[in-house]
């Protein structure tokens, strides 16, 4: 039988926490460069400039995550802004990701330990 390599991501528009649940927990996190700093630097400049702004270091911070994503079976992204599922569309476009199993949830901000706790009792299920 073959093992199922689970990913939890919490996730939102600034910081992804990437938990990959095996014996032991291990995480990596993944940081959108789409700073406080850049959009009033952007927004000064125009409105419009700065919605491109983000809308491009959005695209590139989902890119990072989804290359990291193609190394698993079944994933899990929560958190609690909608950046999860702007992440879920982005990928659902993406026919890479068609046989990996991605579920959606709402979560509101945790500590490391409850993200882990969450995970865990995701795939246990």
């Amino acid at each position: 039988m073959k093992t199922n390599k689970n990913l939890g991501i919490w996730m939102d528009h600034s910081t992804a926490h990437l938990m990959e649940l095996k014996e032991s927990m291990t995480s990596q996190t993944i940081e959108s460069a789409f700073t406080t700093n850049q959009r009033l630097e952007a927004l000064n400049r125009s409105e419009s400039l700065m919605h491109n702004k983000r809308q491009q270091l959005h695209e590139a911070y989902y890119k990072e995550i989804a290359n990291e994503i193609l190394n698993y079976d079944h994933v899990l992204l929560f958190g609690p802004t909608n950046a999860r599922v702007e992440l879920h569309n982005y990928l659902s476009k993406d026919l890479h990701f068609k046989d990996i199993k991605i579920d959606v949830e709402a979560a509101d901000k945790m500590t490391e330990n409850e993200q882990f706790a969450f995970v865990r009792k995701h795939f246990d299920n």
